[in-house]
């Protein structure tokens, strides 16, 4: 399926957001899904994932949520204190303003179906998709959290649609405790979260970027996530 993106500015309270708007060719009344970055940016790789999903018939925005700071910042791989101090001055109600805006920009999209909108996100982005399925009340249909870090469990309560949740059993930075209290809390409530933890698997093991991609496991969430959002965006 050939794909056309393009960066575009979205309107926030705070200004002009650019993101990454990625499309079929001649696509009509599509679901729309948000791409949230990693703590390291929205750098070539988010880029590439969201033109993925957009080939799996959506249309994608992939917003930099580090644009209050100086648009178009980002992080190496090898570079993680600088990750960790750009997304350390994030705070969370801005994070809800941001995600907001972009879904806003879908639902505006003649290309989208306002009411089927969804997110996904990788590393700190997984908590980002997290956050805004419990914070944004109606405005998402499915969240697919990749290895969400410090996911705000305590939010649960207020969730507002299905989560389909990927973790590494390996993770350093997630321990198997925190996955152990998001399934029982979302049980607890009745929620609509589905959790799935890769056996061996480290932090960011969907990067095929970074040192601790994980093939098999990178497939086998990709396969998941996908038939995820296409049945609960249909």
């Amino acid at each position: 399926m050939e794909i056309q993106s393009e960066m575009i500015q979205v309107q926030t309270p705070a200004g002009s957001m650019p993101a990454q708007v990625a499309r079929p060719v001649g696509a009509r009344e599509l679901p729309g899904v948000i791409v949230v970055q990693e703590a390291f940016g929205l750098n070539d790789h988010i880029k590439g994932v969201a033109r993925r999903i957009a080939a799996e018939g959506f249309v994608t925005l992939a917003p930099d949520l580090y644009y209050r700071g100086g648009a178009g910042r980002t992080a190496g791989y090898g570079e993680l204190p600088k990750a960790i101090e750009m997304m350390g001055a994030l705070k969370d109600d801005q994070i809800l303003e941001d995600v907001a805006a972009a879904a806003a920009a879908l639902e505006h999209d003649p290309a989208v179906r306002a009411d089927r909108i969804g997110i996904t996100g990788f590393c700190m982005g997984g908590r980002v998709s997290y956050l805004a399925a419990c914070g944004l009340t109606g405005k998402l249909k499915a969240a697919v959290p990749f290895y969400g870090g410090g996911i705000p469990i305590e939010r649960t309560d207020g969730l507002q649609c299905p989560v389909l949740a990927f973790f590494g059993e390996e993770d350093t930075y997630i321990p198997l405790t925190q996955v152990a209290h998001l399934r029982a809390e979302a049980a607890r409530l009745g929620k609509s979260v589905e959790v799935v933890v890769y056996p061996k698997a480290p932090h960011g093991f969907f990067c095929d970027e970074r040192d601790s991609y994980r093939p098999t496991a990178a497939a086998d969430a990709w396969k998941r996530a996908i038939a995820f959002l296409t049945r609960q965006l249909a």
